[in-house]
């Protein structure tokens, strides 16, 4: 394997393990907590430590399946058929889509809602970047419908569709020309008459949350985009990360968290590294092209850059375009 490929290839595993840690931090507890604060009604105004006692059991992050039918999983106890997410197979179900983090959320009070919804299912989502293959909203839509249909025998069974929980899929948008948030959902229009139809609109929402290469500064306004940029950005120190974290946000930094902090940096510190690398082998890889399109042999381009010539021989092999 050359050493271009072998850059690429580290690069890419070490992407794979920021975006691990990355999900590991942004489905704690206490940072899912301020997530809630700024984009959930009913926990706005509350203090996020005590949003934190109303997440139910542990987030699960990158286990469940987005796939239909794969959402949930059945079992029984004591004769009880149980149905939940779908968390426990993920060696059958290798290589599927999941959700970066979902769980249940307790709502604050109970009894505060007229419809007698008690809990919320909350998904979260976190993006590099604004993907070019697809519409990202269009992506997010997906989700949140897969979460509406999937309760279906897990929360409410046969028709009884007055027990569908409300849900949220929040999508984390790094590396963006602005800090933004926006809000999507069901609305009704009369275009004729103004019937009352009896239902929720509020069950399907949408978050975007955009978040600016550089970090702003802590206001109310960008409070989440500067705890959310600050946890996922790859240019902070470690301990420049805590200080934002731990002293601005009162963040409880237990040992778990400063230790998938302390893995995120050393990853960025190597992904730029490894770019560096691949950045350089590419523009030696283009040199050896353009020598050996002014007519100089393999062995000539070897004598002059001080490479291999069999390395040589592989980087023209591998860019010469084919014959027709």
């Amino acid at each position: 394997m050359n050493t271009e490929l072998k850059n690429a290839v580290r690069a890419t595993d070490k992407d794979a393990q920021y975006d691990t840690s990355a999900k590991r931090l942004l489905g704690q507890k206490s940072i899912l907590a301020h997530i809630l604060v700024k984009t959930v009604d009913e926990f706005r105004g509350m203090n996020p430590k005590d949003v934190v006692d109303c997440i139910e059991g542990t987030p699960h992050i990158s286990t469940v399946p987005v796939e239909p039918g794969l959402t949930n999983t059945v079992s029984e106890r004591n004769g009880e058929r149980l149905v939940g997410f779908n968390a426990e197979n993920q060696d059958v179900n290798e290589g599927l889509v999941r959700f970066d983090i979902v769980f249940y959320v307790r709502m604050p009070s109970a009894g505060g809602r007229k419809d007698g919804l008690s809990q919320i299912i909350i998904n979260v989502e976190a993006q590099k970047d604004e993907p070019k293959g697809y519409k990202i909203l269009n992506r997010a839509i997906f989700y949140v419908s897969r979460l509406i249909s999937s309760q279906k025998e897990r929360d409410f069974e046969n028709s009884s569709y007055d027990d569908i929980k409300r849900v949220y899929s929040i999508w984390v948008c790094m590396n963006m020309d602005e800090n933004s948030m926006s809000h999507v959902h069901l609305t009704k229009e009369d275009l004729i008459g103004s019937y009352e139809w009896k239902g929720n609109l509020d069950l399907l929402n949408i978050i975007m949350l955009g978040l600016a290469k550089e970090l702003p500064e802590h206001d109310e306004t960008y409070e989440l985009h500067r705890l959310l940029g600050a946890l996922l950005s790859k240019e902070l120190t470690i301990e420049e990360k805590l200080n934002i974290i731990g002293k601005e946000y009162d963040i409880p930094i237990e040992e778990n968290f400063r230790k998938d902090v302390s893995v995120m940096c050393n990853l960025s510190q190597g992904i730029k590294e490894d770019g560096i690398a691949i950045g350089r082998a590419e523009g030696e890889a283009g040199l050896i092209m353009k020598m050996y399109k002014n007519g100089l042999t393999a062995e000539q381009i070897a004598s002059a850059t001080d490479k291999d010539i069999e390395e040589v021989k592989a980087i023209i092999a591998g860019q010469e375009p084919a014959l027709a």
